[in-house]
């Protein structure tokens, strides 16, 4: 069977990135396409390797029935500019340094999350220095995002 894989990035790979990988793999499970899809998430900056997601980005996901906890963050490494078929960053700033160290031949893959999902040029906000709303707003965003990506990438899959 074909699988999509699927890396979503943000800076350190605690907040948003973290959320959607977990969104996303929630919603696919949800309507029995695991098999469908390979979900992983990484940051461009290796500030935090190793460690599990904000407190906050875990208890946001918690709030809705999402569990993120056994995650642990990573910095993208030069292997997954070819292991990945999509990688959809999570802003403007994230996009341009995945550019900065992607092969050529993998500049077509990269995207920003909000123009690939929903035909939006907008950011996903990085909630690290805000409260509790700042996390349930990504959330929201993440998941209105996710809920597009699902039945676009089946028809992906279909077609190939």
């Amino acid at each position: 069977m074909n699988h999509l894989r699927i890396l979503f990035v943000c800076a350190g790979n605690i907040c948003r990135s973290p959320l959607a990988e977990g969104i996303f793999r929630h919603l696919v499970n949800e309507a029995g396409r695991g098999p469908e899809f390979q979900i992983d998430s990484a940051g461009t900056g290796g500030w935090h390797q190793g460690e599990r997601p904000d407190r906050r980005s875990i208890a946001t996901a918690a709030g809705h029935g999402v569990d993120i906890s056994g995650q642990r963050a990573r910095r993208i490494e030069p292997a997954d500019f070819d292991r990945f078929d999509l990688i959809l960053a999570m802003d403007q700033d994230n996009l341009k340094n995945l550019r900065k160290a992607a092969p050529d031949e993998a500049l077509g893959r990269l995207h920003l999350f909000n123009t690939f999902a929903l035909d939006r040029g907008t950011d996903i906000p990085d909630p690290y220095y805000g409260g509790h709303e700042d996390f349930e707003a990504v959330y929201t965003m993440l998941l209105t995002g996710c809920n597009a990506l699902l039945p676009r990438l089946g028809r992906e899959l279909r077609a190939s």
